[in-house]
């Protein structure tokens, strides 16, 4: 995978990463996890998969030209069918974002109109960081493969700045953790509180 070091170029090949290490995580979700508390303190595990399809469905409408208020925040799924939901709201994703031509393309969406490149960096965020939300709430490796992640934080920290952030969905930065690798600290920067979710090695 190339590594994408500015908001100018296009971010797809992230976000495709992304999306196939969230179908992992969702694989390996089982209905003991359901009820499970998550990061979200909105979401438990349920309505967190749910969530995460949502995202991918809003962005699709997004760059169609619809309304993402009108979908859901969290869709619903059987606890056995969770992998087949996302893969359809990641084929109905990809069925919209494949035009090059809309990166360049003036999108809305609830927070403002931008490039279309600017909400494909928001589904990266949403496919990365409730990916770790997923992994720590059910046990799973949290941290994506390095090139990802990193590539990843840096292109976010390109794109979005640490102040002002009024009007967009995320909150001001928390400072990591000493050692906390490229997902974590991802997170970290889009204003999650990752510290009472991680266990740390004590020295």
């Amino acid at each position: 995978m190339g590594c994408v070091t500015t908001p100018q170029q296009d971010p797809r090949p992230l976000v495709r990463a992304a999306a196939d290490r969230a179908r992992r995580i969702v694989e390996n979700v089982g209905p003991d996890h359901m009820t499970a508390p998550t990061p979200c303190p909105e979401f438990d595990v349920r309505t967190l998969l749910g969530h995460l399809a949502s995202t991918l469905e809003r962005s699709a409408a997004v760059g169609s030209g619809g309304d993402p208020r009108t979908i859901p925040e969290s869709l619903t799924a059987a606890d056995d069918e969770w992998p087949a939901l996302l893969d359809r709201s990641i084929e109905h994703y990809w069925q919209v974002w494949n035009d090059d031509a809309l990166l360049y393309k003036p999108v809305t969406a609830p927070w403002g109109t931008f490039p279309g490149r600017i909400a494909v960096l928001v589904e990266l965020d949403e496919l990365i960081v409730h990916g770790w939300d997923l992994a720590v709430a059910t046990g799973q490796e949290a941290e994506a493969d390095p090139p990802l992640a990193e590539a990843a934080l840096e292109v976010m920290r390109l794109a979005l700045p640490a102040s002002p952030r009024d009007g967009l969905p995320f909150g001001p930065p928390v400072e990591p953790a000493p050692g906390a690798g490229a997902t974590e600290r991802l997170a970290n920067w889009l204003g999650r509180d990752t510290a009472p979710w991680v266990r740390r090695e004590r020295t």
